[in-house]
């Protein structure tokens, strides 16, 4: 695959359908094993937060380069906003809260912009583990 090849959808309620999208392209351009499966819960959390908290209306978009796949997730409610992605653990006992901490803690890489009245979630992966990233 080229760098200029990348895959958007509209998000749904087919969380299924759109996993399903994520991981296929996720496995064919060599991001596998835990990695794969830690950006696609990630991915799937950030969707959740458009469909929960947003107005359910966004997009999600996956690229990738020789080093790094990329997801973004738009939410055109623009909700979210920058100083949220540093997030703490939630308290013990907590049912909810966790979605914004555990895509900081299983990505390389974790942001949230706002542009355009819209919340930008950024998740990086490597796709070349380097030591001590799993």
């Amino acid at each position: 695959m080229h760098a200029d090849q990348h895959g958007h959808w509209p998000i749904s309620t087919d969380l299924i359908g759109l996993r399903r999208h994520l991981y296929r392209y996720m496995s064919q351009v060599g991001l596998v094993g835990t990695r794969r499966d830690d950006l696609l819960l990630a991915a799937n959390e950030a969707v959740i937060n458009v469909l929960e908290h947003g107005d359910a209306v966004g997009s999600v978009s996956v690229w990738h380069d020789e080093a790094d796949l990329v997801v973004d997730v738009v939410d055109d409610a623009g909700r979210l906003t920058s100083d949220q992605a540093d997030r703490r653990r939630p308290a013990p006992g907590s049912v909810r809260g966790f979605g914004l901490w555990l895509m900081g803690r299983l990505c390389d890489e974790f942001t949230i912009r706002q542009s355009g009245g819209r919340s930008h979630v950024r998740l990086r992966m490597r796709l070349h583990a380097t030591p001590g990233t799993g």
